[in-house]
């Protein structure tokens, strides 16, 4: 078993003090409560589909940057775009010990998919939406919410800074 993890125990057992009810698997035991974090993600085409890019902005409880990233993906539609930038916004918060998300993005579409309010009936976009949801299983539990376009100005900011350096 890896060091700083515990393995949670049945009932009848005493775990540490803090563990959160209903957990299972390995759990930090130098980190109860969980570590949220908050990820904010853009992705953005220039054509659609056309040169493509995908912004993450990582933040903790107090609002402090943890990480952030802009990177080109090639060509690529709007929906991909921002369906890859949400999967790596994941995988960034995942690496730096996340056990919960709150997570924000400008795409309805790719939000209310998610929250299973819209069906996925793109072929290209299924095995994306796929992907982010098993990325997610990683996680203890999740949220993500809609935000205008100004509240995500970090990570659109991240798309276009990536777009213009490819050129």
């Amino acid at each position: 078993m890896p060091p700083g993890f515990v393995m949670r125990t049945p009932a009848a057992t005493p775990v540490p003090e803090g563990c959160p009810p209903g957990r299972s698997g390995f759990l930090r035991a130098d980190r109860f409560p969980p570590m949220k974090l908050i990820v904010n993600v853009d992705g953005g085409a220039r054509g659609n589909p056309g040169p493509a890019a995908i912004g993450v902005v990582v933040r903790d409880g107090e609002g402090n940057v943890l990480k952030d990233l802009g990177e080109t993906i090639g060509e690529a539609t709007n929906n991909v775009a921002e369906y890859k930038a949400l999967i790596r916004g994941i995988e960034l918060a995942r690496e730096l010990g996340a056990d919960e998300l709150q997570i924000h993005g400008d795409s309805e579409l790719v939000v209310k998919q998610m929250l299973g309010q819209y069906k996925v009936k793109h072929p290209d976009m299924k095995p994306l939406h796929a992907q982010a949801r098993e990325a997610l299983a990683g996680v203890s539990s999740w949220e993500i919410s809609h935000v205008r376009r100004e509240q995500n100005a970090e990570a659109d900011a991240l798309v276009n800074q990536a777009l213009d350096a490819a050129g």
